[in-house]
């Protein structure tokens, strides 16, 4: 792997373990040869794991909207910061730019961007593996949500375990390198619907 994209929060959050995560993951990142990927911004924990990775001596992208650019929430102090005209043109090119994908601590944002690239994952689109930092048990709800969503037939077991989930940084890193996807990665066959 050499390029990670890590969706997050653009809040810091309320514990403060949220923070130390995200700095502990771009440390190891930058440790580990591996670029970051991220959405250009300089506040919460995007910022907090860009910095890390900057302070460690690694090489960061982000890929930032002009209308967030404009709101001046924009890192300058990048490696490279591409300057793209919509969220849809963001997500695409973050994709096409990385590895693998991590889920750090955030909103709906952060969902709505891990969810996407997991569904790729899930139709075949692509092989990278998609994965949450569960820092705290913050995705606990989600994850039990999800074995619901398979329990009742919406969501094939093995694209369950395609979304890798670890509490800790250096843990999410040795599992994404391990990650291979399915071979029968197929979303639905004709007969199923």
């Amino acid at each position: 792997m050499e390029r990670i994209c890590v969706f997050s929060g653009s809040s810091a959050g309320v514990a403060p373990a949220y923070d130390r995560a995200a700095r502990t993951l771009g440390e190891q990142l930058a440790r580990s040869g591996i670029d970051l990927v991220y959405g250009g911004a300089s506040v919460g924990l995007m910022g907090a794991v860009a910095d890390a990775v900057l302070e460690a001596g690694g090489q960061v992208t982000g890929v930032i909207p002009q209308a967030l650019v404009d709101k001046e929430v924009a890192h300058l102090g990048l490696t490279g910061l591409r300057i793209v005209n919509s969220m849809h043109e963001r997500k695409a090119l973050m994709a096409n730019l990385s590895d693998g994908f991590i889920a750090l601590p955030g909103g709906i944002g952060t969902l709505e961007e891990i969810f996407e690239v997991w569904t790729w994952a899930q139709l075949g689109s692509h092989t990278k593996p998609c994965a949450l930092l569960n820092v705290l048990g913050f995705y606990d709800g989600m994850l039990a949500f999800l074995d619901h969503v398979a329990g009742q037939g919406f969501l094939k077991p093995v694209h369950r375990d395609m979304l890798l989930v670890e509490e800790y940084p250096a843990a999410i890193l040795r599992a994404m390198q391990r990650y291979r996807a399915p071979i029968d990665a197929k979303w639905i066959k004709r007969a199923e619907h």
